[in-house]
Order: structure tokens, then C-alpha cells, then sequence
């Protein structure tokens, strides 16, 4: 198998920051709220409070990771995808791929 089929590789072949990088505070900020949103779950099923009112709160916290997803791949199409389709030859197409198979992922989720 080729180098850049393996995953150390393509994080390595993404220009030198990741495409996330000038947003990575607001990244780490919504991340810290997710992690509130989960220990308020946590705590609300420890209470013994309301199924609908817990499925509630995991649907705002299903909706938080959507959105931190998208934005991530937002960021990696904006970069990393369009630096690799910029060089030309297979690595645009492995980029390609690499991002179709990241949406495949999220669809199924």
C-alpha cells in the first residue's frame, strides 16, 4: 500500500496548518459546552428526571456535534482538499475520497 493511503501521511500532506487552525478557540469553546451538555445529561438520568426532558437535551447536544462536524469539514474542504487539488495528480483524489467517505460517515451517524 502506498504512502498515501496511511493515515500519518495524509495529515502530513495538508498544508502546514490544519484548515480548522484559525478557528481553533471558537472550536474549543463550543467543545467545552458539549462537554457541559453531556455531564447536564448525565446528571438529569443520576436525578431520575423525565425521559422526554433528557432525550431533549441529547437531541441540542446530537445538533452541537453536528454542527462542530460540519464546521471541521467545512474547514478541511477549504484547506487541506482544495491545497491537494491546487498540487495536481493523486493527491487531490485521495483528498477527494478521503472527504466523501468523512460525509458518508456523517450521514450515517
Amino acid at each position: 500500500m502506498s504512502d498515501a493511503h496511511d493515515p500519518t501521511t495524509q495529515t502530513e500532506t495538508c498544508h502546514t496548518g490544519h484548515g480548522y487552525m484559525g478557528d481553533k478557540s471558537r472550536y474549543l469553546a463550543r467543545l467545552k459546552r458539549i462537554e457541559g451538555q453531556v455531564r447536564g445529561i448525565h446528571r438529569m438520568v443520576d436525578e431520575e428526571q423525565y425521559c422526554i426532558d433528557i432525550l431533549t437535551q441529547i437531541s441540542a447536544l446530537t445538533k452541537a456535534l453536528e454542527g462542530v462536524a460540519l464546521g471541521l469539514l467545512d474547514d478541511h474542504l477549504k484547506h487541506c482538499v482544495l491545497d491537494a487539488a491546487r498540487q495536481g495528480g493523486d493527491e487531490g483524489e485521495i483528498k477527494i475520497k478521503e472527504a466523501s467517505d468523512a460525509i458518508a460517515r456523517l450521514v450515517r451517524s
